[in-house]
């Protein structure tokens, strides 16, 4: 059966039928709701379901509120919810500033950068200290090495107590006199059994290379002999 047609209500046959908004029109129906203008489907332009020309098509506009004192009341408790919430957010999520970055191949090559500039200003400012920088170096780690157990010394000249456990090779017995003497340039506290305390100025006696950076001597002011930072000394 055939449909009607939207305008004037009578059968539309397919040879003049126009299928648009949702409705069937002949093509001589299909015209504005205004100027009567016949329109196509190139042309037009819907609205509420029904053809406009481009000339009348119904301008939409926004409707203006007046500022009554109720509308603006409306206004700033709207606005004050909106800070009170924001301040809740706020609260809830201080401290939580951190987020989650990927170990991407990027970030693992800049971190390794950073770990390689880092050694490399370490070294310099440890060589500038030992050149000659302000205040006593830091005393090199004494060497350890996994040996039995063999410095072993009269209590009566050390009063070192030492417990049946492997101990440094560092601590070995002690080397014989070799002559050479040394003076500290700076104060050292012993931090160990096996080193020996001295005061800036004083003679060491006896002093035995033990490495690079650690010596054995004897402290002729106290007595005591025992390992001593290298860096801490100097010739005479």
């Amino acid at each position: 059966m055939n449909p009607l047609c939207s305008r004037c209500n009578r059968v539309v046959y397919p040879t003049e039928k126009v299928n648009c908004l949702d409705k069937y029109w002949h093509k001589g129906c299909f015209s504005c709701e205004v100027c009567k203008m016949t329109l196509n489907m190139k042309n037009y332009k819907g609205f509420e379901k029904r053809p406009y020309c481009n000339a009348h098509y119904p301008k939409t506009s926004f409707t203006s509120v007046a500022d009554t004192p109720e509308n603006l009341r409306l206004k700033q408790q709207s606005k004050m919810q909106s800070q009170v919430l924001y301040k809740e957010e706020f609260e809830k999520n201080k401290g939580k500033g951190f987020s989650v970055v990927a170990d991407t191949p990027e970030l693992q090559r800049i971190k390794k950068t950073q770990d390689q500039i880092s050694n490399i200003k370490y070294h310099e400012d440890f060589e500038k200290g030992r050149m000659g920088g302000e205040g006593p170096p830091q005393h090199p780690q004494t060497p350890q090495q996994n040996t039995p157990p063999a410095y072993q010394h009269s209590a009566a000249s050390q009063n070192y107590h030492f417990e049946p456990e492997p101990v440094r090779q560092a601590a070995a017995a002690a080397p014989p006199s070799s002559g050479k003497r040394y003076r500290a340039v700076y104060d050292y506290t012993a931090a160990d059994e096996d080193e020996v305390s001295f005061l800036d100025g004083d003679m060491i006696m006896d002093v035995q290379q033990i490495d690079e950076g650690w010596m054995y001597g004897r402290v002729e002011r106290t007595g005591q002999q025992g390992m001593l930072p290298a860096n801490y000394v100097e010739a005479i």
